[in-house]
């Protein structure tokens, strides 16, 4: 099993969640959080007066999936996400050693 992690931009995540549905992926758990990387956030005007925007916000998407989907799933994130331009986001792909469903006692990919 392996978990993944999303950054994208906001107004992609419908996108990305229809994408991920097409393909059988329902469970995902969403964040709205704020960040940058090499776009190093932005300044703008508002009444007159200049201020640095640093944090920018973001999407962050988690779900749990076979190892077996993480090909698949990746690059259904890629596809739907991508607008081509700085600060599209990251996967980050991480092994989890075990799960839990707490209603049932289900263990690993059961409980998925």
């Amino acid at each position: 099993m392996k978990k993944i992690e999303v950054i994208i931009k906001p107004f992609k995540l419908d996108d990305v969640k229809e994408a991920l549905n097409n393909i059988g992926i329902t469970g995902m758990t969403v964040s709205d959080v704020k960040g940058y990387g090499r776009q190093q956030g932005h300044s703008e005007l508002y009444r007159g007066a200049e201020y640095v925007v640093d944090f920018l916000p973001k999407i962050k998407i988690d779900m749990v999936i076979n190892e077996e989907d993480v090909e698949k799933v990746t690059q259904t994130i890629i596809e739907s996400a991508k607008t081509g331009k700085i600060g599209d986001g990251k996967i980050f792909i991480s092994p989890v050693e075990k799960i839990v469903r707490i209603r049932t006692g289900e263990t690993d990919n059961e409980a998925i």
